[in-house]
């Protein structure tokens, strides 16, 4: 006689294991999660925390509210930032992937830790306005919330430090590396550029890779653009205490930029467009502007049109489509 077997349609699929993979032509990322081991139950629970608009004081705002997966987790069509009570911040939410190797963290550069990079967002007046006893406590008293914590680390406890690594299991596992220019560098599927895209390629080399540097598209450095003579937000003089520094921002990374709009860190701009005719023609000859801007980019239509093909192939499609991304 034989055991009965469970039907076909009854065999469950084993959970496919969470990983973090380095594309292979990436650099070596910063953070390595040695003490943050990425396990599927961790990565789920900072993938709920990060969706869950019950963090935050009016119950309105989640970290998915202005890091949405359609817009590479960036802010679509919001120049600046909208938190609890419909309070607007002063900056543009940045895009949420290839967090790993960041070394720090906002336009500014004022935390230094992926891990703690959560706390600003819930603490903030004008984003989740709470602290995070206040959220403990709800997540005691919240299901499935003990449970999930107790999965993920072995025990029901729910602390800071546990809150914060979760969440940092799901960010840092955002990574965003199988664009069209990445397929052409690492030579897979045959994929090749256009005529277009490839004009566009060796001017963006010869125009703007100084400062959008391959293959993350930033160099991580804070430059005055001259988007103002006199600019409205200190940037990074506001942690450095440098005069400097006044009127300096983050380079951005110009991945997914297709999606990642409205652009600089006050989302003036709403259209590639409008970014490219600002280096070609709107420069301001502001105290701290980069050197490297002084004469401005110049740039005829035709060649404005080259690099925007280029910078689409800079789409990760995979990535904004991934449904391991997405809220449940």
């Amino acid at each position: 006689m034989y055991a009965c077997s469970k039907n076909e349609d009854e065999i469950i699929a084993p959970e496919k294991q969470i990983t973090f993979s380095v594309p292979s032509n990436f650099t070596a990322p910063a953070y390595h999660f040695e003490d943050n081991k990425i396990t599927n139950a961790g990565f789920a629970l900072g993938k709920k925390l990060f969706y869950d608009a019950r963090l935050s004081a009016d119950k309105s705002v989640s970290c998915g509210s202005c890091h949405q997966q359609f817009a590479a987790f960036a802010n679509l069509d919001h120049k600046v930032s909208h938190g609890v009570n419909n309070c607007q911040g002063k900056r543009n939410a940045p895009p949420l992937f290839n967090l790993a190797w960041q070394k720090a963290f906002f336009w500014d550069g004022g935390v230094k830790n992926i891990e703690t990079s959560p706390l600003n967002a819930i603490t903030d007046a004008c984003e989740m306005g709470t602290d995070v006893e206040t959220i403990i406590n709800l997540l005691k008293n919240t299901s499935p919330y003990p449970q999930m914590f107790n999965k993920a680390f072995g025990s029901v406890e729910i602390n800071s430090q546990r809150i914060l690594k979760s969440i940092t299991q799901f960010m840092a596992v955002l990574v965003s590396g199988n664009s069209k220019y990445d397929l052409v560098m690492r030579k897979e599927n045959g994929a090749s550029f256009n005529s277009l895209e490839l004009a566009g390629y060796h001017l963006f080399k010869e125009k703007c890779s100084s400062c959008h540097a391959e293959p993350l598209f930033t160099d991580f450095s804070y430059r005055n653009n001259g988007l103002d003579l006199v600019s409205a937000d200190e940037g990074r003089s506001h942690i450095t205490g440098l005069a400097t520094d006044f009127g300096t921002f983050r380079i951005p990374t110009l991945r997914n930029i297709e999606y990642t709009g409205p652009y600089m860190h006050d989302g003036r701009f709403y259209s590639l467009d409008e970014v490219l005719e600002h280096y070609n023609s709107g420069i301001k000859p502001s105290p701290n502007l980069d050197p490297l801007l002084k004469s401005g980019i110049p740039l005829n239509s035709s060649e404005k049109e080259q690099i925007k093909a280029f910078l689409k192939t800079l789409t990760d499609n995979e990535f904004i489509k991934n449904t391991l991304y997405s809220e449940s």
